[in-house]
């Protein structure tokens, strides 16, 4: 278990929270990506929103499918230093090994129980867009510290509404 005095994590998804997937044409936040370098969604982040990522105070941890791909292609858009990258084994074949030896629910996040192990104790902010109530009640029952899943609208993307209750919950939390 970590010490009191570090700072929350925050697992952070890419894939709707930071690229929005309803986002038309009309709300570009980034500049056009060129077709011969990468994904077009990319010119939906928000350069501004790493700063903002940043100022919340915790230990920014990616917590998405483009694992090492998040340090390269979307932390230098949106202003962000590398970050650790939380890694997860072979994805289908885990879950089915899960649900085979009953170590997780149906409707449990693939990625739940290993934030759980990762965080070991330590508070932290889940933000993604695929957090359901098994999640929920799976992290309360088996994560000793505090915890905030906070799903985000993939339509829309982190707003400020979003940062509103991040900094909310964080100010429930005794003084770092």
């Amino acid at each position: 278990m970590t010490g009191p005095t570090e700072s929350p994590l925050l697992f952070l998804d890419v894939d709707g929270p930071l690229i929005p997937f309803g986002a038309s044409p009309g709300h570009r936040h980034g500049a056009a990506v060129p077709a011969d370098q990468g994904n077009p969604l990319l010119m939906r982040l928000d350069p501004g929103i790493g700063a903002r990522l940043m100022a919340l105070g915790c230990h920014l941890v990616w917590a998405t499918t483009w694992m090492e791909e998040a340090n390269q292609t979307v932390a230098p858009r949106i202003g962000l230093p590398k970050l650790p990258v939380a890694h997860w084994p072979d994805m289908d074949a885990d879950v089915d090994a899960d649900m085979d030896a009953g170590k997780g629910p149906r409707g449990l996040h693939w990625k739940t129980r290993r934030l759980v192990e990762w965080a070991n104790g330590r508070p932290f902010i889940w933000v993604d867009d695929e957090i359901g109530a098994m999640d929920r009640q799976w992290v309360a029952a088996g994560h000793p510290g505090p915890s905030l899943l906070h799903r985000v609208d993939p339509a829309r993307g982190l707003e400020e509404a979003d940062f509103s209750a991040l900094t909310g919950w964080l100010q429930t939390l005794a003084p770092r």
